[in-house]
């Protein structure tokens, strides 16, 4: 007799951990391995956010507990920031903060789904969402994109997923992993479709601020005064600001669902770490140079590597607007190797090229791979050229 639920049994592990894992463990064994698995920028919290949490805890104000669904301060650099990012206002109420935009996803779920509750997802996604809304007995409708659309579901293929039992749309837009942006005149027909049929919209905007070569990213919520009451969204500091360790999440949207989120939270983790929040409001509020500057070095990583990428055999890549990976798809590169799975093919990779990518059977899409371009540029270029010469052997 198993111990384990069958919600646990049922779950699979996050493969971009489970790749970086690996990876970890191959170059502690002293092999030469080049990981581009994590989304996580490689550069050091900026000093002035490094300052504010240094003062908040010589001040005794990150010794203590705070209220549960964020301190109330924080709540009001969020509202600065959906101002001057979002271009509107929220309130308090409308503001819930936890630990990482990853378990402010599970609390929407938590709050707003019941059995059988179904979550249109379009495909390919990052890899927690459908796993998630299984945890808490919601259904996962994926919808495939292709690549010929760049990645980005049509209000036609939602109408098809559609049932009556619809209650949640995610959208991520820049996109994990593909990297792609929902256009305004895409976002509002999808919202108006949403808004049309009581269908709530999740946003998950974590990759916002993070767009190259001109292109530019429309949040969903501020499209119009309906579209927004019909979205919740998702974000944090973690991308954006170089503070994945940190673990600062935070959703806005219907006060009632906050209202919701906030009373999972206080009952699973209790607030979010206090010199977490004290973190965040220096990063919200103060000087934005060095995010931009970061964001620059992104963008000349993407433009150096990208076409380097397409000179490898059997790579084909679509160039990202957003984020910061790459997602070729593999099929000619198979065949010239002789692999028919991709999740074989990315284990060939690591133990012959020395490189480590995270397989495209994670994400729903079983022809690609997801290299990111978090890292620095030597390691990228060294990179690519092992996997020209791995497909060239």
């Amino acid at each position: 007799m198993t111990n384990l639920s069958n919600r646990v049994l049922n779950m699979k592990e996050s493969v971009t951990l489970a790749a970086s894992a690996r990876a970890k463990a191959l170059k502690a064994q002293g092999r030469d391995i080049l990981s581009l698995t994590l989304g996580e920028p490689d550069f050091v919290t900026p000093k002035n956010i490094q300052d504010a949490a240094i003062e908040a805890i010589q001040n005794g104000k990150a010794s203590f507990y705070t209220v549960a669904s964020g301190l109330p301060e924080l709540k009001d650099a969020i509202n600065t920031y959906m101002e001057n990012f979002y271009g509107y206002s929220v309130n308090r109420n409308q503001v819930v903060v936890a630990t990482g935009a990853k378990y402010i996803l599970y609390t929407f779920f938590t709050t707003v789904l019941n059995p059988g509750d179904e979550v249109i997802i379009p495909t390919p996604c990052w890899v927690s969402y459908v796993d998630q809304v299984k945890m808490v007995d919601g259904v996962p409708v994926t919808v495939a994109t292709t690549e010929a659309n760049d990645f980005k579901a049509t209000v036609e293929q939602l109408e098809a997923a559609r049932t009556d039992k619809t209650k949640v749309l995610l959208l991520n837009s820049p996109s994990n992993p593909t990297g792609m942006i929902y256009s305004r005149e895409e976002l509002e027909a999808i919202g108006n479709w949403a808004v049309e049929h009581n269908v709530l919209i999740l946003a998950d905007d974590i990759y916002g601020r993070l767009v190259y070569n001109g292109n530019e990213f429309t949040p969903i919520s501020s499209i119009s005064e309906a579209i927004r009451n019909q979205t919740v969204v998702v974000n944090g500091t973690s991308k954006t600001y170089a503070m994945t360790g940190w673990r600062v999440g935070f959703a806005v949207g219907n006060e009632e669902i906050i209202s919701g989120m906030s009373k999972v939270i206080s009952q699973t983790t209790s607030n979010l770490t206090a010199v977490s929040q004290y973190a965040a409001i220096e990063a919200l509020t103060g000087p934005q140079d060095s995010i931009e500057d970061m964001r620059q070095a992104f963008e000349e990583r993407l433009n150096t590597i990208y076409p380097l990428l397409c000179e490898v055999p059997g790579f084909e890549v679509i160039k990202p607007q957003g984020a910061f990976y790459l997602f070729p798809n593999v099929k000619k590169a198979m065949e010239m190797k002789g692999y028919t799975d991709v999740t074989a093919f990315t284990t060939a990779i690591l133990e012959e090229a020395e490189v480590a990518l995270v397989t495209g059977a994670g994400f729903g899409a079983p022809e690609n791979v997801r290299l990111s371009y978090a890292t620095d540029l030597d390691t990228l270029k060294e990179a690519v050229r092992r996997l020209k010469a791995f497909m060239e052997k």
